[in-house]
């Protein structure tokens, strides 16, 4: 199964797609979607179409059979939470069109499956999808989180069919 992991951004969108065979995981790529700021009205549309084209690209080259998002978090900024939950949009509404169903993790949950601890730094992300992820080369920490994020719903995944399997088996 192939799964594809989003950290959303309004600037930086994070992508990463990772191989699951049984328990094992493999790299298959990482990146940054990049949104240009333009010149004043239309700003904001602007980004969030550029945000939306190469996301689009990324799962057309990749062909994930699943995606997961991170949530976002509610700061002091109001219109700076709106915008993000605006690219936040794009990375479920992605997906969706290539009909893939999105799984959505709060962060202290990605940081917990991957790390052990919920309130993990960046460095210790970072590193512990390094040992996930033998010989990665990871282009950024947007990137970073957003394997992160796959490696979680690849858990989760296992975890629920395991569940499932377990369920049919006592139901005989």
């Amino acid at each position: 199964m192939r799964v594809l992991g989003i950290d959303p951004g309004l600037r930086n969108l994070g992508w990463g797609v990772i191989d699951v065979a049984g328990s094992r995981l493999t790299h298959v790529a990482n990146g940054i979607c990049h949104s240009a700021p333009g010149a004043g009205i239309g700003d904001l549309a602007a980004r969030l179409l550029s945000l939306h084209i190469q996301l689009t690209e990324v799962l057309r080259a990749y062909v994930p059979d699943a995606a997961a998002v991170e949530n976002t978090f509610v700061n002091k900024d109001a219109v700076a939470t709106l915008k993000l939950g605006q690219a936040r949009g794009i990375a479920l509404l992605v997906p969706a069109q290539f009909g893939i169903t999105v799984g959505e993790y709060a962060p202290n949950a990605v940081k917990k499956t991957v790390v052990g601890v919920g309130h993990a730094a960046k460095a210790q992300v970072d590193h512990m999808v390094r040992i996930h992820l033998p010989g990665v080369q990871i282009v950024g920490a947007d990137a970073a989180d957003a394997l992160a994020i796959a490696i979680c719903h690849a858990h989760h995944l296992q975890s629920a069919g395991r569940l499932n399997a377990a369920l049919k088996r006592a139901a005989g």
